[in-house]
Order: structure tokens, then sequence, then C-alpha cells
């Protein structure tokens, strides 16, 4: 007998490099998605150039009629008079002082908070979690008459510490950080318990080494937060000594009345030390907002 014929089916024909099945699954999504980005990039990027150009022309120009923001010649005039007429130098050392002694405490406490809440088992642990969580959704403007009057009775006013104190609290951070303490293996722990290392060696030794990338990103962001503070700064200072760089920029801007390229001048060199830490930190700054979403806490 003739052995049987085994009819093979015909191959489904590839689709050529630019068809438009390839092109709807793949690519056309890419350019749209480019396409969005590129228009928010833009609608960004637009008022912090109309910024830059306000600030390197005179008042006279600014003030103007017309829509164009150069409307003039190029002029440092504005940086100038900020410089002159403030202690930039005095505030700028202060902002970094601030900023960086808040930043440590503020990672400190979070982080031995966030342990406790994580590994402890102690009586009224589930109460206290839920109100550090309640305490997120307290806008910090409803502090600051209590915060206050607090610093008055302790005799705090016009001092480092009644600027850095008050903001070492975040329960945000708390929150963030036990999060990711939930998700390192107990095992690790055990393991040193069992070689005779205590609770604090625990999180020394193991918790903190493993949680470098978080404990980075906390550090970032409340650094930004610390420096972009003017609220609590302004209320709670009268020496210009003490003053930090948003603070003693805008004391400036106000005594002078409203002047639009002082104003702007101000805000690049308020923005311009975090700019700086952006470029520098820019890889580690957006792999934070990917992975701990505090980007739009």
């Amino acid at each position: 007998m003739n052995p049987p014929t085994v009819r093979r089916m015909p191959r489904p024909p590839r689709e050529a490099a630019g068809s438009p099945l390839l092109l709807g699954h793949g690519r056309l999504p890419r350019v749209l998605a480019g396409t969005a980005l590129a228009v928010l990039a833009a609608v960004w990027l637009l008022p912090f150039l109309w910024a830059i150009a306000t600030s390197f022309q005179s008042e006279e120009d600014v003030s103007a009629p017309g829509l164009s923001p150069l409307k003039g010649a190029f002029t440092m005039q504005a940086f100038r008079q900020i410089l002159e007429r403030g202690n930039v130098t005095t505030w700028a050392l202060n902002s970094f002082l601030i900023a960086g002694l808040v930043t440590l405490i503020t990672v400190a406490v979070s982080a031995l908070a966030a342990y406790g809440f994580s590994r402890g088992t102690f009586r009224g642990r589930r109460a206290l979690l839920a109100m550090t969580v309640a305490a997120i959704m307290v806008p910090p403007q409803l502090l600051v008459v209590p915060l206050f009057k607090q610093m008055l009775l302790f005799n705090m006013v016009d001092t480092y510490a009644a600027v850095i104190l008050p903001q070492v609290v975040a329960p945000m951070m708390v929150f963030v950080l036990k999060r990711f303490f939930d998700g390192i293996p107990r095992e690790l722990e055990d393991a040193a318990r069992i070689d005779g290392a205590s609770e604090f060696r625990l999180f020394l030794s193991i918790v903190l080494p493993l949680s470098r990338p978080i404990m980075a990103a906390v550090s970032i962001f409340v650094f930004i937060g610390a420096w972009n503070n003017f609220m609590w700064p302004f209320i709670v200072t009268n020496d210009p000594d003490l003053m930090t760089l948003p603070v003693g920029l805008a004391t400036v801007k106000d005594a002078y009345g409203i002047q639009y390229a002082q104003s702007m001048a101000s805000a690049l060199l308020a923005a311009l030390p975090l700019i700086v830490v952006f470029l520098l930190f820019q890889r580690r700054i957006v792999n934070s907002v990917a992975t701990t979403g505090l980007g739009g806490s």
C-alpha cells in the first residue's frame, strides 16, 4: 500500500515591517505616548523658560505692554539687586543646614518607628499605626497655630530648633518605610537572633543595609520638602540671620513692592540648588518615584 499523503497547512504570510497590523500593536502606541509626553513636557517647560527670560530683563522692559517674554536686552540687573539687598549666602547656608538636619533626624526617627510597627508586638500597635496613617490626611496648615504656641511656651521662637523640630515628624515616611520593612524576610533576622544579636543590632546590621534604596528615596524627598518649606520658617523666624533662602528672598522682594524680574530671579536662585540635586541624583529620584509613589503624595 502506498503511505498516506500528509497535507501541510499553509503558513500565514508574514506581515511586512510597516504593515498596519505591526504598526497598531507596537509602533503606534509608542508614537502616541511619545507625542503625549512631548506635549506635557512643553506645557511644563514653557512657564519655566518664561521665568528665565523674565529674570534676565530689566523691570522697565518686563513692565512694557505685550505678551512676548523677550522685550528688551539681556541684563543681570535683577540678580544683582537681589544679591545686593539680601544676605543670600547666609540664607543659603541656613537652608542647607536646616534641610540637612531635618533630613537626618526625620529619616532616623521614621526608620525606627517603622521598624517598631513592622516587627513589634506591643500592646496598642494597631491603634498607633492607625493614628499614624490618619495623620497623613491632616493638612499641615492646621498645625501652624498649635506649633507656634508650643514654640512660644518653650521660648524657642527665632531659633534653629524651632524651624527644624516641627518638620521631623513625617507620618507618610513612617508608613512607606514600614511597608518596605514588611517585605524583608524575617528568616534573616531569626538566624541572627539565634546567634545572640539584639533588636537594635538586627536593625542596624540587617534591615538598614537591605533598605538602602528606600532610605535614599525618603532622604531625597524629605530634603526637597524641607528646602521648599516656606510657611513654617516664615512664621517662626524674624531674625534675618536665621531665615532660609525662600523666606529671605521673599522678604527682599516684598520690601520693594511687586517687581516681576526680581521675583523670577529670586525663584530661580531658590530653585537652583534643587536643580543641581536633581541632575546629580536624577536616576535615583526617578526610580524612587516609580517604586515608592512618593511623588504623588
